[in-house]
């Protein structure tokens, strides 16, 4: 992936920041991220310690943070924001562009009502307020992939402020220990999305796609409230996971559905704050949390070496780049109590009837599973952070009479652990749901022993399509079901250590534990040792 554009914001509006030392170094070179791995690293994203402050040493200076984030979401959605033309990704070049998308002289603008109902409901999921009345823009500026010399968007009168989006975080050294933290929205925007230029080096020149211009974005301004590249990374990942449980966007950001702009700063404490640069169109969020950082400790290098943070703005403001959009009028939306008598549905969009149809919420689904199966909150981040973790646990559930502790466990713990060991997607484990169910109902009538359990687990994971009773079976891993054989082999172990039962009767815990293993060495590894432990005080005592 090319790296990303590094634009430099001049004078403006400055943002309260968070604490970074100098102590810490990151490496020089932009961080880079392959395409092979956004496919996968947006299913999970690190619940690594937040950016805290740490001990400083004599002479260095502790140094202030602030991160700012503008995403751009792809609207799920058949066609695009003002024409017809259908949506569709990897579609040959310019094989989706209507006349209107292509700027053609006496193309007029109909706006997309799936993309409207798509904005409301996000808004309202992100606790925003719903403008009944909003406007749109042109904002002017000159991209070989933007033929019409403008983009429509929602600068000065959008359709969503004043919302919140709440995430959580891991602080210290333990994953377990999380914070509860809320980043403001600032606004929620309807706009089109440009083309697509593709630079051919060979050949010394650009080609133009139309493809994706004119698809309608949601704009989503956050306040600058964050203070490092994994917080950050975290927001980014609780908002796709809500744009996925809405359907309002698919957010697949190796896809480009879901791009961030970054605005970074950093200053002193006490002292004026910073000027701030942006790192655009990060579609990756590992390398959205490295970029950030990077960005951070070369400001701190830069000024800790005399030099300056350049500034030099990109943006437009009402006197330079926008204008109302003429052949748009403002957009209007009713709530039940100022729908106009007579109105009918298909005429006029109902915030109320959005707000009832709004599905759970990723905050809602994390409670519900903490409470009903009594898994612990950081596990319930997890099932929800990995793309179809949850279905697959809930799926096990179903077909499982092992307690829902041990099944996240499994799930969590061994599922999990070889689907990154093997670099698999969920929905690409030679385990279905099914085969696991069986195992765990195994080990759960005690048939099996844990130890047996996870040889299952891998000729399970072999996929040769035996099932977990054939595999058991087969090679001969059920538990001794004779208990009498089970105690002749306990007498025989005592008989032939005499010093580790004499060890046992005094209450040594090595002692116990050398026999039991001697047992279940001579028992083939098919005795359960909780039943082997039992015979052994009942023998000695």
């Amino acid at each position: 992936m090319a790296a990303p554009l590094l634009r430099w914001f001049g004078p403006g509006r400055r943002w309260p920041l968070a604490w970074v030392d100098s102590g810490s170094r990151h490496r020089r070179g932009v961080p880079t991220g392959s395409a092979s791995n956004r496919t996968r690293e947006q299913s999970s994203v690190a619940q690594q310690p937040l950016c805290t402050s740490q001990k400083l040493r004599k002479g260095e200076h502790k140094w202030a943070a602030v991160v700012g984030l503008e995403i751009h979401a792809q609207i799920s959605s058949n066609s695009k924001l003002f024409s017809g033309s259908q949506v569709c990704f990897a579609a040959p070049p310019n094989s989706l562009v209507s006349f209107f998308d292509a700027s053609l002289p006496g193309t007029l603008p109909v706006l997309n009502r799936r993309c409207v109902e798509a904005a409301v409901m996000t808004g309202l999921a992100l606790n925003c307020h719903i403008n009944k009345k909003s406007l749109f823009d042109r904002k002017h500026y000159f991209y070989a992939d933007l033929p019409a010399g403008y983009q429509i968007t929602q600068q000065r009168l959008p359709i969503a402020t004043h919302g919140s989006l709440t995430y959580r975080v891991s602080v210290g050294t333990k994953r377990s220990h999380m914070a509860t933290k809320t980043v403001r929205i600032k606004q929620i925007q309807l706009e089109q999305d440009s083309g697509k230029s593709l630079h051919d080096g060979l050949r010394s020149q650009t080609l133009i796609d139309l493809n994706r211009a004119g698809v309608g974005l949601l704009e989503v301004v956050l306040e600058p409230e964050l203070s490092c590249g994994e917080e950050a990374a975290t927001v980014i990942r609780e908002l796709q996971l809500i744009l996925q449980a809405l359907g309002t966007s698919q957010a697949n950001m190796a896809e480009g559905q879901l791009r961030v702009d970054a605005n970074i700063s950093v200053h002193h404490p006490g002292e004026p704050l910073g000027i701030r640069t942006e790192v655009k169109n990060l579609n990756s969020i590992r390398f959205l949390a490295r970029a950030i950082d990077y960005e951070i400790q070369r400001q701190i290098n830069e000024l800790e070496h005399g030099g300056e943070i350049l500034n030099e703005t990109r943006s437009f403001d009402s006197k330079l780049g926008f204008m109302p959009e003429p052949n748009l009028p403002p957009l209007v939306l009713y709530d039940t109590a100022s729908l106009p008598a007579g109105a009918q549905s298909q005429q006029v969009i109902n915030i109320d009837q959005i707000r009832d149809a709004l599905p759970e919420l990723p905050s809602v689904t994390r409670e519900r599973l903490v409470q009903r199966y009594g898994m612990l909150p950081e596990h319930s981040f997890t099932l929800l952070n990995e793309v179809g973790l949850l279905q697959f646990f809930q799926n096990v559930m179903k077909e499982t009479r092992a307690e829902p502790k041990k099944v996240t466990s499994w799930v969590l713990n061994v599922l999990l652990g070889y689907l990154k060991h093997h670099s698999l997607a969920v929905s690409e484990s030679p385990i279905t749901p099914s085969a696991l169910a069986g195992l765990l109902d195994l080990l759960d009538s005690k048939a099996i022993s844990s130890s047996a359990a996870k040889q299952v687990f891998e000729e399970l994971w072999k996929g040769k399509g035996k099932t977990a009773v054939q595999i058991v079976s087969e090679k001969q891993l059920g538990l001794m079901q004779d208990q009498e054989a089970l105690e002749q082999l306990c007498r025989s172990t005592m008989e032939e250590h005499p010093q580790a039962v004499m060890d046992m009767k005094k209450g040594n815990p090595r002692a116990i534990n050398k026999l039991i293993g001697l047992v279940r060495k001579a028992a083939l590894n098919r005795a359960d040792p909780a039943v082997i432990k039992a015979l052994l005080e009942k023998l000695s005592s």
